[in-house]
């Protein structure tokens, strides 16, 4: 037996999903989370009689006349897999924009339950449904629900009802509403349309009591005034990114981190312990290669994850839909809309699922731009770059995350300014969004929700991350005729990263090393510090006094030294990972959404490009306010941010001339 789970957007569709199966799909306030549909077998708490159910969780919909293509999956799945019933999970506290899409399902000659979710908010509001006229209207069971309790929530009933109308079906709607027919244009789609809210107009007014008009200003209303304001809410967000940068990255972050590094370095001197009188190179290999590498990396586990948990909140609260309304004034000047926005605040987990979500718009130049753009958001992968230098260098300083935050939202905007010159595009965006009520967040979902991007992250750090220590090592170890050498600048490494090196002098930071770990940062971000702690040999980056007594050189100390780089460079590095490609993961992500192996390497070459100069500009600008001097290599890297600014220059004049013509 196989249910369709369908809905309209921010209906608690996916909270039901979670509930009756036990999966974990990431739970948004936005149209655009579920782009795919998800499978689950029904828990059997929900299913005593131990039917074989499996449920399918497909995209929000508003209509089956589809405007996007999560609408068009929706679409397809019911009418190319014909499941046995559909759950349609209706919003109760509106319910007259739910109706809409449920009359469309009862017309479809397949059995429809009625889910009537989120009964609690109708409650608290003093407002009243009868279920029982509901259901008479419409001629199908109605089951109230309330999907985010554990108990009492009617689920149980809701799966009940949906295994004897199976068995036992008994006519709904089979006829269309009275007067309408199949739209053969835009006016007779209009009529249609307008019947069918008639229809549905009058089933609530019979079936519906309110206790505050909808015409009168609520709480939630006054809060949106200021939240969701054109100017306010800027400083605002801007707050609650700084907020969750300094609790996870300094303060409770690190706190976790000290302790979780001080049991993974007594592993680490366990297994050194266990090897002692084994081959000198394997045992190096293992203790400081693989396993030193890969505690650099998961060290900084604890500050993603509080960071995660402090974001899966304010999704689940309802502010971040309130962003998406913010950007928007901003985002439509430069060709995109606040539908841009959701694909990067998802990108901030992963740039991959962020790059997937940009599907939901509609605009194949907005769709293209958007997915080009998101991995520019740091995501989870990057955290632990920004948290190194944010440590290392600048003290834990919250400032910093919040920083390459909004430095990325105003790359974003620049670079979404100069696509649209060399695309010549000159279309006006739309940006339609139903805002979800506020409410108390659920730590038990946030927690959820952190525990598997986490668990996403670990993952990558035990195979891919491992592996790229593990072969960094031994290249760092051997000469090109495989003799050991202890002097790591005579290593196949080191002559493998020197000619990116000198590219890289410009830009502050033209060690080999750093080289190296730019380089392996493309296949996963994270080897980022991996690398960084092989070829520097250090696994312990959260103890800032550990690094101090690494970086002492005779007179002059300090954590900089460690890495044999100023704060400056530091800043102009940290940004250049940032803003350079991301990873291969993502860059086959960029290539399904786009469909075009043109603005895929247009997207690759675009974000080098701008991580290069982005870096030059940071360093050379950084040292002549800090020092009163230009950096080194100053015209070898004015020339190459000259070649590249002429030729971005050259494709938009040519964009110009296209939108001219």
């Amino acid at each position: 037996m196989k249910i369709a789970l369908t809905g309209n957007p921010n209906s608690g569709k996916t909270t039901l999903f979670n509930a009756i199966t036990g999966k974990i799909e990431h739970v948004g306030n936005w149209p655009g989370v579920t782009v795919e549909k998800k499978e689950g077998t029904i828990k059997s708490a929900y299913n005593p009689r131990g039917v074989d159910i499996t449920a399918v969780d497909l995209p929000g919909a508003y209509s089956m006349n589809p405007y996007t293509s999560e609408e068009n999956i929706t679409k397809k799945f019911i009418f190319d897999e014909n499941p046995d019933v559909i759950i349609n999970i209706v919003d109760s506290a509106n319910l007259s924009r739910s109706l809409f899409f449920t009359t469309q399902l009862l017309e479809l000659g397949i059995p429809v339950v009625v889910a009537l979710n989120k009964s609690d908010l109708v409650e608290k509001k003093g407002n009243t449904i009868h279920a029982g006229a509901l259901s008479q209207h419409l001629n199908c069971p109605i089951v109230t629900t309330t999907a985010t309790k554990s108990s009492e929530n009617g689920l149980e009933l809701l799966i009940a009802e949906c295994i004897r109308h199976v068995e036992k079906p008994h006519k709904q709607i089979a006829a269309k509403i009275d007067g309408l027919k199949e739209a053969e244009n835009e006016k007779e789609f209009k009529a249609a349309d307008k019947k069918r809210y008639a229809f549905v107009d009058k089933i609530v007014s019979e079936v519906e009591r309110r206790s505050i008009s909808s015409h009168e200003q609520t709480k939630q209303d006054k809060i949106d005034r200021i939240v969701a304001h054109r100017v306010i809410g800027i400083p605002i967000f801007a707050a609650a990114i700084w907020a969750i940068f300094w609790v996870s990255q300094a303060w409770l972050g690190p706190i976790i981190a000290d302790w979780l590094v001080g049991l993974l370095e007594g592993f680490q001197g366990w297994v050194g312990a266990s090897v002692e009188g084994a081959s000198p190179i394997l045992s190096a290999l293992l203790v400081d290669g693989i396993i030193g590498g890969v505690i650099a990396v998961v060290g900084f586990l604890p500050l993603i994850m509080v960071m995660f948990f402090l974001m899966a909140l304010l999704e689940d609260c309802g502010y971040m839909a309130r962003v998406s309304v913010v950007m928007d004034r901003y985002f439509k000047k430069i060709g995109l809309s606040g539908r841009s926005i959701i694909p990067m605040v998802i990108g901030t987990a992963c740039g991959i699922p962020g790059v997937m979500a940009s599907r939901t718009i509609k605009d194949e130049r907005q769709r293209r731009t958007t997915a080009m753009l998101t991995p520019f958001m740091p995501c989870g992968a990057k955290l632990p770059i920004i948290a190194l230098f944010a440590g290392v260098f600048f003290g834990d300083a919250a400032w910093v995350g919040t920083t390459m935050y909004f430095l990325a939202i105003v790359v974003i905007i620049i670079s979404a300014l100069i696509v649209r010159k060399i695309t010549g595009d000159t279309s006006q965006s739309y940006f339609i969004i139903e805002l979800p009520e506020y409410r108390f967040p659920s730590f038990k979902r946030a927690t959820i929700s952190m525990l598997s991007r986490g668990k996403a992250f670990v993952i990558k750090a035990a195979t891919i991350v491992l592996v790229c220590n593990a072969v960094i090592h031994i290249m760092q170890t051997f000469t090109w005729d495989f003799a050991v050498t202890e002097v790591a600048s005579e290593s196949i490494l080191a002559s493998i990263a020197n000619p990116f090196a000198i590219a890289l002098l410009p830009l502050g930071f033209g060690l080999w090393q750093f080289a190296a770990a730019a380089v392996t940062g493309f296949i996963a971000k994270e080897n980022v510090v991996g690398t960084l702690a092989v070829t520097f040999g250090i696994s312990n980056f959260i103890d800032v006094d550990a690094l101090e007594l690494m970086g002492e050189t005779g007179a002059s100390a300090g954590v900089e030294s460690a890495f044999a780089i100023g704060s400056v460079a530091a800043l102009a590095y940290l940004v250049f990972n940032l803003f350079t490609p991301p990873c291969f993961a993502c860059i086959g992500a960029i290539r399904a959404e786009v469909d075009s192996a043109k603005w895929t390497w247009g997207a690759v070459g675009f974000q080098l490009a701008m991580g290069y100069v982005l870096a030059f500009l940071v360093y050379q600008g950084g040292t002549l306010i800090t020092t009163g001097a230009l950096g080194q290599s100053f015209m070898q890297g004015l020339i190459v941010v000259i070649a590249i600014c002429a030729f971005i220059g050259y494709l938009m004049a040519s964009g110009s001339k296209k939108q001219t013509a």
